[in-house]
C-alpha cells in the first residue's frame, strides 16, 4: 500500500550502512495514541496491531503505538474533530477516506464512489499508484493538520434494492446517496447503536464488510448478506502533523516503512479473513445473496457517481483505468 516515507536505503536521518533500527537506538522515546473504532480482534484491529509491532521494531522501541480499539476514543467524526482541531488526545487513527469529505476533501471522495473498483487487485493497484499517494497527501495540503500514511481495505458487501427498507448509514454523504438511489431509506444511526437498532427494527439493514459483520455479531440480528460489491471500503491511517513533527527523521522513516509493511499485510490478510469468515457464517445459517449483474446497480447510482467526481473526472478516470 502507499506510504509517505523514503526507502530504507535512503531514509533521512540514517548514515550509509546504518539501518533504521540502529538509528532508532539514539532516539528519544515517543508514545503515539492510535484510535480504532472496531474491536482489536477485527481485521482492522489486527492490521493495526501488525503496524504497531512493525513501528516498534523498526524504531528499536523508540516509538510506541498505544492502540485504543472498540471506539473508546469516540466515533470516527469525534476522532477527526480532535485531530484536526489539535486536541492532542489522538495522534493517529484509521479513518474511512470518505470521512475527509466533511473537512473539504475532494480527491479523498474518489475511492468511495460506488462501483469504482472491479476487484481487490484493482483496489491495490490504486493504493500503490501516484494517484493513491495524492489522495493520502490531500488532507495535509488542505491544512487540516493531519497527513495520510497508508491505505486499508475490507471489501464491503450489502445493500439490496428494496423500496422502503431503512438502511443504516453514518454521516457519509456518498453512502447516503447510494442508499437513496437504490430505492431504500437512509437512516443515520451510530455504529454503537447498530446491533440494537437491527434487533428492534429501527433499521432493516446496513452495509458492513463480511469480517466486521461477523466480529460484531450482526449475523444474530441480520442473517442475510447481499454481495453487491458497491465499494471496497477504502480507509487510511492518518497521523497529526503535530505528532509527525515530534518524530526524528529516523523515526519518521520507521513509521513510513511500517506503513508499507502493514498495507501489504492488510492486502494478504483481508482476503484470507473474508473467506474464512464466510465459511463460518454459512455454518451459522447466514444466507449469502450474490448480485451477478451489477450494471443496473451502477446505473442507479450514476448521479451520485457524477456528483462526487465532478471537477475531478480525469483523476477518477485514472483510478478506474488502473486495471
Amino acid at each position: 500500500a502507499c506510504g509517505s516515507g523514503a526507502k530504507k536505503e535512503d531514509s533521512p536521518g540514517t548514515q550509509a550502512g546504518q539501518t533504521t533500527q540502529e538509528a532508532g537506538q539514539k532516539e528519544a522515546s515517543i508514545i503515539l495514541t492510535y484510535a480504532e473504532v472496531n474491536p482489536a480482534d477485527s481485521l482492522d484491529g489486527q492490521v493495526g496491531s501488525f503496524f504497531k509491532e512493525q513501528v516498534e521494531s523498526l524504531s528499536n522501541g523508540s516509538v510506541t503505538i498505544d492502540i485504543q480499539a472498540s471506539g473508546v476514543l469516540g466515533a470516527e467524526n469525534d476522532v477527526l474533530d480532535n485531530m484536526t482541531a489539535g486536541g492532542g488526545t489522538v495522534d493517529m487513527a484509521r479513518i474511512s477516506c470518505f470521512a475527509l469529505t466533511n473537512y473539504g476533501g475532494k480527491l479523498s471522495a474518489l475511492p468511495s464512489v460506488p462501483f469504482t473498483f472491479d476487484n481487490r487487485e484493482h483496489y491495490w493497484k490504486f493504493a500503490e499508484s501516484e494517484m493513491g499517494q495524492k489522495i493520502l497527501d490531500e488532507p495535509s495540503g488542505l491544512g487540516l493538520g493531519v497527513k495520510g500514511l497508508f491505505f486499508f481495505n475490507a471489501e464491503i458487501k450489502g445493500i439490496e434494492d428494496l423500496k422502503g427498507k431503512k438502511i443504516r448509514v453514518s454521516s457519509d454523504p456518498i453512502l447516503t446517496g447510494v442508499v437513496d438511489q437504490l430505492g431504500a431509506s437512509p437512516t443515520v444511526i451510530s455504529f454503537n447503536e447498530l446491533y440494537s437498532s437491527l434487533q428492534s427494527g429501527v433499521v432493516d439493514g446496513a452495509d458492513q464488510p463480511t469480517a466486521l459483520y461477523e466480529s460484531n455479531a450482526f449475523n444474530e440480528v441480520a442473517p442475510y448478506l447481499i454481495e453487491d460489491g458497491h465499494t471496497m471500503s477504502a480507509s487510511e491511517v492518518i497521523i497529526t502533523e503535530d505528532a509527525w513533527n515530534k518524530l526524528s527523521d529516523g523515526q519518521k522513516a520507521a513509521v513510513s516503512e511500517a506503513g508499507k509493511a502493514a498495507g501489504q499485510y492488510c492486502r494478504e490478510l483481508s482476503s484470507k479473513i473474508e473467506e474464512e469468515s464466510k465459511e463460518r457464517l454459512k455454518e451459522k445459517g447466514v444466507t449469502f445473496i450474490e448480485v451477478a449483474d451489477k450494471q443496473p446497480w451502477k446505473d442507479a447510482c450514476q448521479s451520485i457517481i457524477s456528483e462526487y467526481t465532478a471537477g475531478y473526472e480525469n483523476e477518477y478516470k485514472q483510478i478506474v483505468n488502473l486495471k
